[in-house]
């Protein structure tokens, strides 16, 4: 038997605050008025007024049943609790419950995200990546100067060969990932190896029309790159002593030497009187990007070939492989005779296929950075940063537009999280990008960022090349390691019966409090005012100050609706606020008009803005899953359920698009919220699922976890009888017409999707711990692992109890609302911290065991 505790008195969290009392219909009518005509300006003086306090929430508030909210005097939200976004209900609220403080420490909030193959991803090494032909030479045996980590072409090439036939294996393959799909810029989709420059598929396809020596020529050749081998003479180049012979590669395929780069045939053409010719430029010794500009005499000829077919087949081989690079033509120099077949010639294309040129026509080679596929993918540990702050973080310190940068999903802020990340990189190459996150040199040496925590609470590791970004949606859900601290259970049976609950019962699959902020201005109400055009309304709750923000934060606001001091507020506001700063910038450069609120509006990143609509619906949806729970259980279906068809598709389709590339998640962040690709990306036209309404005879067809609920917009249905007859009942108390979803701003028209209202966890297990002290750490990051810091050392004769908890979980499902079946608490931020401040274990921080036998004695 476990020890038993006194329940914890939640009154004792914060000081008693007084209730506002709001007239409904007041409220109503607030909130519904018409968009303010041009004239009405949100000005400092205007843009936060007292009596807009009892519109902050929607209408439909009303009908949860519940009071309002606590409110200040201005009517900030002080407290926004689950029941306020129609969270209320339980699968099994006959179970007992296990009291327990959720995220009471980072590390007790561990999420690594699961990617589309099913692999949990974890960090695996926060060493700088070696750059590919470091890799193959080591692979050889011997040493290579990297130099500034960009090697000769010849030297990848060289290396890679060598290293291949040494070990049969490719040595590219760890930094390229060629299990993912990578490549280099591929020749041909069906000859291209990952990362290698000349594969052994190039031999094979070219064999039948060539010999073996004529083979190694176009191999040499194309291995030089687009411009002939160049020996340096202080810009001058020799005089040809004779005329060249045209065929500077012989029918055999061996490449010959050009006087043009001959020193010793320069000094024999001095020696008889000749002069060096400058370049093509003259007196500045033809100077073209600090190199003279050299005829390309290099080509293979092949053997004579009868066969027209044979000779089309060469020319189209050719042509697949080199992707244009490489020219093949019928060789004139000599004459045709009729029955001897034509000669094929082959030589780098003449005209800009395959290479860039410089300044009048002079081509230059690209560095090997430019061969390898156009992004880089890496691994980002976070903690206590939501997703778009952490990108914008990155994309500052990559010095790249946050726009390259992109995710498979978004993840809760308060935790340390894991996911991949996506770089569109230009021309940086992956040790480029190692050292500028890990400030290498200029913050620190190399040797430090692989000693120390990744600054400002963000880690990349585990660098690869990839062919194509990462979009919403692309990955199968989340794992999380979850310590809940100062469990009080009666027993180890009750405990058991509650996990089995969860692990077979599933949870109800609420939007979680992350989706609606955690902030006294709800996500959702701003949402709702964007649904109804009413864009002034909009601006002025995203501006509009929040009790216990960052004094940062307020006094910017203060600057500008006070003062009306825009430069001073921008100066103020941290770059993490997106969507003042933005719309404060717009202002500025109104010159402080602020007139046009939709156009303000409008530069607030475009997921940010869909993500206040999408809060609304959920806060719809929350409600109506609650009425259904409340009035018919979680057990099975009933008749006027919507179940989705066979075939119809995945019910979480997004509701509206999302653009490539940006984070969808605002400053509280989301536990695993995850918005589906673009319909733009998708390779077929998306189609609304199909659903089926219930009846008496085919209830028994399904189980509770085939039942959905719409989001509300246009594409959907909403259920049959009550349920129906609700969902139109809370749109028509905030305004909205639930026939029609469609806006002038298109982005705003709602599509909606279908959610199932049941979510079972795909694995779930849990273990007890014991503890003392509460400042030490019961689980252990992947980035602490790698750097050697202790493990994880539970008490075994500890005073506290923990609960360790395993899952994974599919796509937008939130991990707090399975926590919340478990500790039948809400699971608010502000309500966890008030737990936190009054539980027994925080009088034990720092207290070892000798220490501990020292309080027992003085207590």
């Amino acid at each position: 038997m476990m020890p038993s505790h006194e329940p914890l008195d939640n009154t004792a969290e914060a000081p008693p605050l007084k209730r506002i009392k709001i007239d409904d219909t007041a409220v109503e009518t607030n909130i519904q008025a018409a968009t303010p005509p041009a004239s009405s300006v949100i000005s400092p003086d205007t843009a936060v007024p007292n009596e807009l306090g009892a519109n902050i929430l929607p209408p439909s508030h009303s009908l949860l049943g519940i009071a309002p909210p606590l409110q200040d005097e201005n009517g900030a939200i002080i407290r926004l609790m689950e029941s306020d976004v129609g969270i209320s209900e339980y699968v099994a609220k006959d179970a007992p419950k296990i009291g327990g403080i959720i995220k009471q420490r980072f590390t007790d909030f561990l999420v690594y995200e699961v990617d589309q193959d099913s692999n949990v991803v974890h960090i695996k090494s926060i060493e700088m990546p070696e750059p590919p032909a470091k890799k193959a030479k080591e692979a050889e045996g011997t040493p290579i100067e990297v130099g500034a980590g960009v090697p000769s072409p010849k030297e990848v090439s060289a290396a890679i060969e060598q290293a291949a036939t040494d070990s049969g294996t490719d040595p590219l393959a760890e930094t390229l990932d060629p299990a993912h799909g990578d490549s280099t810029e591929p020749a041909s989709s069906e000859s291209r190896v990952p990362g290698v420059p000349w594969p052994d598929v190039f031999t094979t396809r070219l064999a039948p029309f060539l010999s073996a020596e004529q083979i190694e020529g176009i191999k040499k050749m194309f291995l030089e790159g687009p411009n002939p081998p160049f020996v340096s003479d202080a810009g001058w180049t020799g005089r040809l002593a004779s005329k060249t012979n045209d065929s500077s590669i012989s029918d055999s395929g061996a490449v010959g030497e050009d006087a043009d780069t001959n020193p010793r045939k320069q000094d024999e053409a001095m020696k008889r009187g000749g002069r060096r010719d400058r370049g093509a430029r003259g007196g500045r010794g033809g100077r073209r990007g600090g190199r003279p500009v050299v005829e390309d005499h290099r080509k293979v000829i092949s053997d004579p070939i009868v066969s027209k077919q044979t000779r089309t087949s060469f020319h189209q081989t050719v042509r697949e492989l080199f992707s244009g690079k490489l020219d093949s033509e019928t060789d004139m120099s000599e004459p045709i005779n009729a029955g001897d077949g034509s000669r094929i010639v082959v030589r780098w294309a003449r005209r800009g296929n395959g290479g860039g040129t410089g300044r009048g026509g002079a081509r230059t080679e690209r560095a090997p950075r430019g061969t390898y596929p156009p992004y880089i993918h890496f691994t980002l540990q976070k903690t206590n940063r939501d997703t778009q702050d952490a990108l914008q973080y990155l994309a500052r310190t990559l010095h790249v537009p946050a726009k390259d940068l992109s995710t498979a999903g978004t993840k809760d802020k308060r935790g340390v999280t894991i996911q991949r990340v996506a770089l569109r990189r230009g021309t940086k190459t992956v040790e480029d990008i190692w050292k500028l996150a890990n400030g290498v040199p200029t913050r620190q040496s190399a040797d430090d960022a692989v000693r120390n925590r990744g600054e400002r609470g963000v880690r990349t590791a585990d660098f690869v090349y990839r062919k194509a970004a990462l979009e919403l949606g692309m990955l199968k859900g989340n794992a999380f390691v979850i310590t809940l601290r100062n469990v009080q259970v009666d027993s180890v049976e009750a405990l058991d019966k509650v996990m089995g609950s969860v692990k077979e019962r599933g949870f109800i699959n609420y939007y979680g409090m992350q989706r609606f902020g955690t902030a006294a201005i709800p996500t959702h109400s701003i949402g709702l005012a964007l649904l109804k055009s009413d864009w002034h309304l909009a601006v002025s709750l995203i501006l509009r100050p929040r009790p216990g923000e960052h004094p940062d934060v307020l006094a910017a606001r203060r600057a500008w609706l006070d003062d009306g001091d825009l430069d001073r507020a921008l100066t103020l506001l941290p770059r993490r606020v997106v969507a003042e700063r933005c719309i404060l910038e717009s202002y500025q450069k109104q010159h402080g008009e602020t007139r046009n609120a939709l156009g303000a509006l409008s530069t607030i990143p475009r997921n940010l803005r869909l993500m206040y609509v999408h809060a609304y619906q959920s806060y719809v949806w929350n409600a109506i899953v609650s009425e259904r729970i409340k009035t018919w259980g979680a057990d099975r279906p009933v008749p006027g359920d919507l179940v989705l068809e066979s075939g119809a598709g995945t019910a979480g389709r997004t509701e509206v698009d999302v653009e490539d590339g940006e984070s969808a998640t605002m400053q509280s962040g989301a536990d695993v919220e995850e918005l589906p690709t673009s319909r733009k990306n998708d390779k077929k036209p998306w189609q609304p699922p199909r659903v089926r309404t219930l009846t008496e005879e085919d209830v028994d067809k399904y189980s509770i976890f085939d039942v959905v609920m719409p989001l509300p917009g246009n594409d959907v249905a909403f259920p049959g009888g009550a349920l129906g007859q609700k969902y139109r009942e809370y749109l028509i108390q905030d305004g909205l017409d639930p026939d029609n979803f469609q806006r002038r701003q298109k982005e705003y028209t709602l599509s909606g999707s279908y959610r199932n209202i049941l979510h079972l966890p795909k694995e779930l297990s849990w273990s007890v711990l014991r503890y003392t002290d509460p400042d030490v750490p019961l689980a252990q990051s992947d980035e602490d692992q790698l750097l050697g810091y202790d493990a994880p050392a539970p008490t075994p004769d500890g005073r506290f109890l923990a609960l360790q908890i395993r899952l994974i979980l599919g796509t937008a499902a939130y991990a707090t609302m399975a926590l919340r079946e478990v500790t039948k608490t809400d699971t608010s931020s502000h309500f966890q911290s008030g737990l936190t401040q009054v539980s027994e274990d925080q009088r034990f921080k720092g207290v070892d065991g000798d220490d501990l036998s020292l309080m027992e004695v003085t207590t």
